[in-house]
């Protein structure tokens, strides 16, 4: 296992991002595990421009695998008075694999004061809950999972995650690295099945600006209610440790099955 920090220390700073290895247990299949990627170009948006606002929103598209040597490039698109627009891009040896929009802005005074989210459905794991890991050199070896078992559609899952090593990570890069955790909604239609799924895309939007759990715990969710010639959309959710929205998402998926 190497933790996402040591990754991030390690990497070699650029004027305008960073260069880096992607480690083989954070790999999935042929390309960097999705959250990898965003941590990295989280990281190297924030260092690009100072003092930024709080992280609202990320616009992730992903173009093609990445492996091996890496290089995060960071771009300021616009900053005005409230909102800063910071592209972040990751190439490897293959080429461009990787493009994010992340949206950081400061929280405005405003009459309007709203809230019906719903809160986490599930209790986080007890002390004595039976936690896994993934098998090592994969990505998920990188993760605790409490799986409860308590989904009730055909396509969703709900399950507990944490980073094994978090230590010194900012609460955003953590996120991005915890939010792409699950397998796609549509992989529990072909269960018993060897099928290749990608993620195209992810839209993820924060609730808040300043996310906090407890014991590194954050609830996932992910639901797809239609998957057909070969794809699927799915909407994703984060909510912490307290039953608090953190995050919601979706996101499209390609099937090759």
């Amino acid at each position: 296992m190497t933790p996402l920090a040591q990754i991030l220390a390690a990497a070699t700073p650029t004027e305008t991002g960073l260069r880096t290895s992607i480690p083989e247990d954070w790999m999935q299949g042929r390309t960097a595990y999705g959250g990898l990627s965003s941590a990295l170009a989280l990281h190297a948006a924030m260092q690009i421009e100072p003092d930024l606002p709080p992280l609202r929103s990320a616009q992730v598209a992903f173009i093609g695998p990445l492996a091996g040597e890496v290089t995060v490039t960071a771009t300021k698109l616009r900053r005005g008075r409230n909102a800063a627009f910071i592209q972040s891009d990751i190439v490897s040896e293959a080429g461009l694999g990787y493009r994010a929009t992340f949206i950081f802005m400061a929280p405005l005074q405003s009459q309007i004061a709203h809230d019906e989210a719903p809160r986490a459905p599930l209790a986080p794991p007890a002390a004595d809950a039976k936690i896994y890991t993934g098998p090592d050199g994969f990505f998920t070896g990188n993760f605790n999972f409490h799986d409860p078992k308590a989904t009730t559609k055909a396509a969703e899952w709900l399950r507990w995650g944490r980073l094994r090593a978090r230590d010194g990570l900012h609460p955003m890069v953590e996120l991005m690295a915890i939010g792409d955790g699950l397998p796609p909604a549509a992989f529990k239609l072909i269960e018993g099945q060897r099928a290749p799924l990608s993620s195209l895309n992810w839209q993820i939007n924060f609730i808040t600006a300043e996310p906090v759990t407890q014991d590194g715990w954050w609830l996932l969710g992910a639901t797809a209610d239609v998957a057909a010639d070969g794809y699927s959309t799915q909407r994703m959710t984060i909510w912490n440790a307290q039953g608090d929205l953190i995050a919601e998402a979706m996101q499209a998926v390609a099937i090759f099955a």
